[in-house]
Parts: C-alpha cells; sequence; structure tokens
C-alpha cells in the first residue's frame, strides 16, 4: 500500500517539492521522474497529471528504464515494457489521489 493514499489533487499540488517527489516515487521509483512531475505542479486536473507522467516515463534514458524495472521487482511486470509500466504507474498515480470527482458526503 502506498503511504500517499488517496490524496486528491489540490493536496498534492499544494505538498512540499520533497513530499511531493515522495509520494510520485512511490509510483515508479524513479526519482528523475518524480522530481519533473512535481516541478510540473500545479496540475489542473488528473489527466493532465497522468499525460505528463506518460511523457516523463517515454523521456527517461535507458539507464534510467533499467533503474525503475529493477526496483519494481515487487511488481508484476510481465517483461521490461514501458507500455506495461507506463499502466502501473497510471494504476499508481489513481490510488495515490483517489477518485477524480472525490468522494461522496454521507
Amino acid at each position: 500500500m502506498l503511504m500517499h493514499h488517496e490524496i486528491g489533487l489540490d493536496r498534492f499540488n499544494a505538498l512540499s517539492r520533497q513530499r511531493a517527489i515522495h509520494a510520485l516515487y512511490e509510483c515508479c521509483c524513479n526519482v528523475t521522474w518524480a522530481a519533473k512531475l512535481a516541478d510540473g505542479r500545479p496540475y489542473p486536473s488528473y489527466t493532465a497529471l497522468a499525460t505528463a507522467a506518460d511523457a516523463e516515463l517515454l523521456a527517461l534514458s535507458p539507464a534510467d528504464l533499467d533503474r525503475v524495472f529493477d526496483s519494481c521487482v515487487h511488481e508484476e511486470l510481465s517483461e521490461r515494457d514501458t507500455a506495461e509500466l507506463i499502466r502501473t504507474a497510471r494504476t499508481r498515480l489513481a490510488d495515490m489521489l483517489g477518485p477524480e470527482n472525490g468522494y461522496p458526503e454521507y
């Protein structure tokens, strides 16, 4: 389970840079990726964050990608496939942020 779970986009955007990097690192296990996304805040929507996350994953160097795959040994990644890594990172981002529209009032 992620340490940063269902924090919402507004709260994520308001985190200090260091905490945002930590939260994002939990999603992909790469400091370069996490720092670039943290520096891109504030994100206006979940879609904007997910799009930036995808772009930054695709921009990682082969060495950075190797480190990501080596760090994600606890994940069930069938092979070193970037598309599969993007799906995993998106799932973790969704877990970190929680529902896009928040939770209903009871």
